[in-house]
């Protein structure tokens, strides 16, 4: 019984850890993003195309509604945020052949559509920001919050020439921008949502006051 106990204990230990804060990341910080922000978003969709499309494509995002939906019109999308095709209909992919990505950085790097609902906003935030350098890896570069990362971390320059506050703000645009991909229709959702729950508590109104008006009789 108490060898039971033990090996009980030894597997429920690193849940209960979890469960009291235990796998907290402490570089994991809240990201400053807003979803109606069309304008941070927009930024983060430029930085995105060109700092992070060669390599991580956005295969369930098209053109077309990324940019209806963050107001870009199609003029300036074809003109400089499209790179790999001219039809503004076609999901956003880049050209990086997986097996050479495989090969220059270990694995492919993923697409990053669902990048921030797999994750969360938070995540992605500090992720971009927590970058710092380690001449033991590869890239020279490791990442408080992705130890043993295998990516280069190519905004280094940005970060080295931008003030500390532009930078963050900066990553912040890129987390809203993904924020965005993961579900488009967030925003529209979330208001909906809204009319819907305020309908309900409307026609609960009624519904009491009928209810109370057909057993005002009955005792």
């Amino acid at each position: 019984m108490k060898k039971f106990v033990l090996a009980l204990a030894a597997v429920l230990a690193p849940v209960m850890a979890l469960a009291a804060g235990g796998g907290h990341n402490p570089y994991v910080v809240d990201a400053p993003i807003s979803l109606t922000d069309k304008a941070q978003m927009q930024r983060g969709a430029q930085l995105f195309m060109n700092y992070c499309f060669g390599c991580h494509s956005l295969k369930y995002v098209r053109y077309e509604r990324m940019a209806t939906d963050l107001g870009i019109p199609v003029e300036l999308l074809a003109d400089n945020l499209m790179f790999n095709t001219d039809k503004v209909g076609s999901p956003m992919l880049n050209g990086l052949n997986p097996a050479l990505a495989k090969k220059w950085f270990g694995a492919a790097p993923p697409d990053l559509s669902l990048e921030a609902k797999l994750r969360g906003s938070d995540w992605v935030y500090s992720y971009l920001i927590s970058f710092y350098e380690d001449p033991t890896r590869p890239w020279g570069v490791n990442n408080h919050v992705f130890p043993s990362v295998g990516m280069p971390h190519v905004m280094a320059d940005m970060q080295r020439t931008l003030p500390e506050d532009e930078f963050k703000a900066r990553m912040a645009d890129i987390t809203a921008f993904l924020e965005y991909t993961a579900e488009p229709v967030q925003v529209t959702r979330m208001v909906v949502g809204g009319f819907v729950i305020g309908f309900l508590l409307v026609l609960l109104i009624f519904a009491w006051l009928m209810k109370r008006e057909f057993w005002k009789d009955v005792h």
